[in-house]
């Protein structure tokens, strides 16, 4: 049985194992194995981070716990839909994970380039702009569910920065992901080599950074994965609000 102040570590090695087999499997076009494998990133993650924050948890991390819920079925659901919906299924999951991860760092927005250093607000605001401009054209009447989509997930990656410089650089790894799908989606023309490995990459290197922003959150500014065990009590900086 692993002692409960190793689990943390052993299940992060996990999430890592997984994610190396899923981009391997993607660079060596093993299908149908990237189903398999996509469909455990976001269980191990969740399950690192119930183990890395002892009960009880509070508003932050049960925020972002739902928000990956909401991520494994944007990556497993569109398989099961029905027709050419896959697509819109997967925006519509992906967009509700985004309102939680939203609600999750709201509370922190003070610390946020929203009110600190707001000229670092540009790169996101652009980002999501030349999204949109690109895009648009070829989105026809995916046009306002992806507008919306965009949207919250420029919301995220600008709020992401209020919580971790780790969680910052997962919000904006999450805004370069999507930016990918959107762009093989619906600009003409773009259709980099190997795209669904580096759409991949970026999410599950996005996903992780904001799990390990959140935990080094909670267990101060000089925490490191070495520092993932469990604590009694409340984690120290959950927000109250």
């Amino acid at each position: 049985m692993i002692p409960p102040r190793t689990l943390p570590r052993v299940l992060f090695v996990l999430f890592v194992a997984v994610t190396a087999l899923h981009l391997a499997v993607l660079l060596l076009g093993a299908q149908p194995w990237d189903r398999p494998t996509q469909a455990l990133l976001m269980p191990v993650l969740a399950a690192f981070l119930l183990s890395a924050v002892p009960a009880p948890r509070g508003r932050l991390t049960g925020l972002v716990l739902v928000a990956l819920g909401f991520s494994w079925l944007g990556d497993t659901a569109p398989e099961f839909a029905p027709g050419n919906s896959g697509f819109l299924v997967m925006v519509g999951f992906f967009l509700v994970a985004q309102v939680f991860y939203i609600a999750a760092f709201w509370p922190l927005r003070a610390e946020s380039v929203l009110y600190r250093r707001r000229m670092l607000l540009l790169p996101y605001l652009a980002a999501v702009a030349a999204l949109v401009v690109l895009c648009a054209p070829g989105a026809g009447s995916l046009l306002v569910p992806v507008l919306v989509y965009g949207l919250l997930l420029g919301a995220m990656a600008v709020l992401s920065t209020g919580v971790h410089p780790w969680a910052a650089a997962g919000g904006a790894l999450f805004l370069i992901s999507d930016g990918l799908i959107a762009l093989r989606a619906f600009a003409p023309g773009f259709d980099p080599p190997l795209g669904g490995f580096w759409v991949m990459l970026t999410y599950t290197a996005a996903q992780a950074l904001l799990v390990l922003g959140l935990l080094a959150r909670l267990r101060g500014r000089t925490a490191g994965i070495a520092m993932l065990t469990p604590t009694r009590g409340r984690p120290p900086g959950e927000p109250t609000r």
